[in-house]
C-alpha cells in the first residue's frame, strides 16, 4: 500500500512537471515548489546533522574535545546572522569576506591545477611515448592548435585607435576566428549532451507513466 501511495504520488508530479509542455500552469509551480522546498529541507538537515552539530555544537558542549578555537566559527557564524537585519548587516561583513576569499582561493585552485595544469598536461600527452604515433601526432597537433587559438581569442590587448577603441593585430584576429571555431564546436558538443541527457529523463519518465498506467489498467 505504501509503495502504491508513493508511486501515485510519482505519478502526479510526474504529470505536473510534464504540463509545463502545454506552458506555464499552476500545476507545474506547486510541483516546481515542491521539489525546491524538498531540496531546500534536505540540505538543512544534511548541514545541522553533518556540519553544525559534530563540528561546532559538539566541541562546544563536550568538556573533554572543547577548544577555544572552536568559538571563532560560533562568533563568525553568529555574525553572519546579521545579515537578516538591515541595521546589523554592516556585522556580517566579515564573515561574508572570509566565505567570499575562501571560495575564491578554492575556486582558484580548481582551475589551477584542475583545469589549467591539466589541459596543458593532455595537450602534451600525445607527443610523449608510447602515444607519440602518427595518429597521436596529428591528434595532438589539433588538441594543441586548438587550446593556442582558443585561448588567443580571449587575448584582448592591443593598439588604441581614436574612434576604434583597442584595435588587435591581424594575425591575431585571424588566430581569433579559428579560437572562436573551436569555442562553437565546444559548445556545440556540450549541448548536444545536455539535448541527450534530458531526453534520456523523459524517456524514463515515460516509461515510468506508461508502467504506473498498465499496473492501474491491465
Amino acid at each position: 500500500m505504501t509503495d502504491t501511495l508513493w508511486s501515485l504520488i510519482a505519478f502526479v508530479l510526474t504529470l505536473a512537471i510534464l504540463s509545463y509542455a502545454i506552458g506555464d500552469n499552476p500545476l507545474f509551480r506547486i510541483a516546481l515548489y515542491t521539489f525546491v522546498g524538498i531540496s531546500a529541507g534536505y540540505l538543512a538537515v544534511v548541514l545541522i546533522d553533518q556540519v553544525i552539530f559534530p563540528r561546532l555544537i559538539t566541541p562546544l558542549v563536550n568538556p573533554s574535545t572543547a577548544s577555544g578555537v572552536m568559538a571563532i566559527p560560533l562568533l563568525l557564524s553568529l555574525l553572519l546572522l546579521t545579515r537578516l537585519s538591515p541595521r546589523l548587516s554592516f556585522l556580517g561583513s566579515l564573515p561574508m569576506a572570509f566565505l567570499v576569499g575562501v571560495g575564491a582561493a578554492v575556486i582558484i585552485n580548481g582551475a589551477l591545477f584542475g583545469t589549467l595544469f591539466t589541459q596543458v598536461r593532455a595537450a602534451g600527452l600525445s607527443f610523449t611515448f608510447p602515444q607519440s604515433v602518427s595518429s597521436g601526432w596529428i591528434t595532438g597537433m589539433v588538441l594543441l592548435f586548438g587550446a593556442i587559438t582558443t585561448l588567443l581569442y580571449f587575448q584582448f590587448t592591443g593598439r588604441r585607435e581614436p574612434g576604434k577603441g583597442i584595435v588587435r593585430p591581424a594575425w591575431v584576429e585571424w588566430i581569433a576566428r579559428i579560437g572562436q571555431g573551436f569555442i562553437a564546436i565546444t559548445l556545440g558538443a556540450f549541448f548536444a549532451g545536455v539535448i541527450l541527457a534530458s531526453l534520456t529523463v523523459l524517456i524514463g519518465r515515460l516509461d515510468f507513466v506508461l508502467q504506473f498506467i498498465n499496473t492501474l489498467v491491465p
